[in-house]
Formats: structure tokens, C-alpha cells, sequence
């Protein structure tokens, strides 16, 4: 059996490609059209897996088929067992992540379906702080900021999607060669507050690394 390869960001791409695809087999009245966009599609998800096995290109030009609603209903369902999971993480790995958080909220791990996290992010009202754990270059990091409700929607810099949105202000770890010792630069960015929504609808990890990279420097 083919080992899980696809992330959750990935499975997000997927799905929404997919819809548009079942869209337009239901309103497009050319032939020609619902092809165009089978074969954007498939072509699409192929270039998120540079080095794809030959059972895998299978399980993708499997697309060519698909028709009905049912169809493409099971087709996403059959892809949820090769999805990868979020690196297991404890407690104690997390408390580790914020050693200068002595009363830490953590979020409920039990209520996480690891498949469907790219990140852990959770808010701490209390200290008005907002919380994310993701596992960049090797390692699991942990970065925390300040988070400033706005009471309205916006576009999440993670996800790209219309929600109910906070400012998260997080202080860089990088400093100039010649800063003076009492530099600092905050680093912000309108984010979901619920991270459960975010993590079901984020279909590129770029944005989210290019921010940890700048807030760790």
C-alpha cells in the first residue's frame, strides 16, 4: 500500500480544484469546456507532487472519469487515507515551545484530527495572545503574538479566504548588523480566529513560512 504523501494544504488544493470541476460538469453546456477545465485540474495537482509514483499518477488521471456528484464525492473520500498527518506533539513538547509562558494555555490535542492541521494555532483571551505550532525545516516551532480582534471579515494571509479575521503581531527575532539594543520590529498580519476553518481551507504553505521565517529570523 502507496505510504500517506499528501498534506493537508494539498488535500485543500484538491478539494477545491475538484469542485470547480463538478461545477462545471452540472452548468456547462460545452463539451468542450468541461474538458478544458478536467484537463487544468488534473494538470494543476499533478505539479503539487514533483516526484509522483506510478500508482499515484494513476489515482490523479482518475479525474478523466468522474461525472456525477456521487462520483466525485467517493473520489475525495478515497484520497483521505493517503493524507499525512500533523507531527504528533505533546503537551510537554509545546510548553517547551514558550518557555517564558509560565501560566501557557494549551490548545485540546484530543480534538484534533491531525490529518486536517498544516498548523496548530489557538488564543489565550487572558494575555491576549495568539498562539502557532508548525513543523518548519525539520523542526517543530512555536511562535506567539499579540492578537487584536477586528469584529469584521477579511482575507487571512494563511488561508486566502473571507472570514472573521484577527490582527496577529508577532516581534521579530532578526535584528539589523548595527541595531542598537533596544531595536524592535513587530510583524503583522490579519489571520482566521478560528484556526479549525483555516486549516480546512489553507492550500499553500508559503505565506506561513515566509512569516515564521521572519519572525525568526
Amino acid at each position: 500500500m502507496t505510504q500517506p504523501y499528501i498534506r493537508n494544504h494539498q488535500y485543500n488544493f484538491i478539494k477545491r480544484h475538484v469542485g470547480i470541476l463538478e461545477q462545471a460538469c452540472r452548468t456547462a453546456a460545452d463539451p468542450k469546456v468541461v474538458e478544458s477545465v478536467r484537463y487544468s485540474t488534473i494538470t494543476k495537482i499533478m505539479e503539487l507532487f514533483p516526484e509522483l509514483t506510478d500508482e499515484q499518477k494513476l489515482r490523479f488521471e482518475a479525474i478523466e472519469g468522474l461525472q456525477t456528484a456521487e462520483q466525485f464525492h467517493k473520489y475525495l473520500s478515497s484520497l483521505e487515507p493517503y493524507m499525512t498527518s500533523f507531527p504528533q506533539v505533546t503537551e510537554k513538547q509545546i510548553t517547551k515551545l514558550f518557555p517564558k509562558n509560565k501560566k501557557l494555555k494549551l490548545p485540546d490535542l484530543h480534538s484534533i484530527d491531525n490529518r486536517y492541521a498544516t498548523y496548530l494555532g489557538w488564543i489565550d483571551i487572558s494575555t491576549n495572545k495568539l498562539f502557532i505550532v508548525y513543523p518548519y525545516q525539520g523542526q517543530t516551532v512555536g511562535i506567539e503574538g499579540k492578537f487584536s480582534p477586528t469584529n469584521k471579515k477579511g482575507y487571512c494571509f494563511l488561508c486566502n479566504r473571507s472570514s472573521n479575521v484577527t490582527l496577529f503581531t508577532a516581534t521579530t527575532k532578526s535584528r539589523p548588523a548595527n541595531a542598537s539594543p533596544d531595536y524592535y520590529k513587530a510583524i503583522g498580519n490579519y489571520l482566521c480566529i478560528d484556526s479549525h476553518e483555516c486549516n480546512r481551507n489553507i492550500t499553500d504553505t508559503a505565506s506561513l513560512e515566509a512569516f515564521i521565517q521572519n519572525v525568526i529570523g
